[in-house]
């Protein structure tokens, strides 16, 4: 139910805008998140962004750096990170409120 796009490999300090997508009844009123997990580590809550986008949410570990957004009209949520550190590295996932079925998921990978 949810398509995660955009993620890659980038240098620490470098940019991506992920995508995520999903169909217009799951979306249009809902609460979406952006969540990351490492191997052998639990999913975690990154990002979060309300019905009409304008309240949101961001973990201390990527405050400052990550924009949340979203385009209620292409059915399509947005995570703009900036000035990428190694640590976050993961497959970063999104969801909605209440959760439903995960997607695949999309790697972001920060290297030298």
């Amino acid at each position: 139910q949810f398509v995660e796009s955009g993620g890659g490999l980038v240098q620490p300090g470098g940019s991506l805008t992920l995508s995520c997508a999903t169909s217009r009844s799951i979306f249009s009123v809902a609460t979406l998140d952006w969540y990351r997990q490492v191997p052998g580590k639990e999913r975690k809550l990154v990002a979060t962004i309300t019905s009409s986008g304008g309240t949101t949410y961001y973990a201390d570990s990527v405050k400052g750096r990550f924009t949340i957004s979203r385009d209620n009209d292409k059915n399509t949520m947005y995570l703009q990170m900036n000035n990428l550190k190694l640590e976050d590295t993961a497959v970063y996932f999104c969801n909605r409120r209440p959760r439903t079925s995960w997607g695949q998921g999309t790697q972001v990978t920060v290297s030298s």
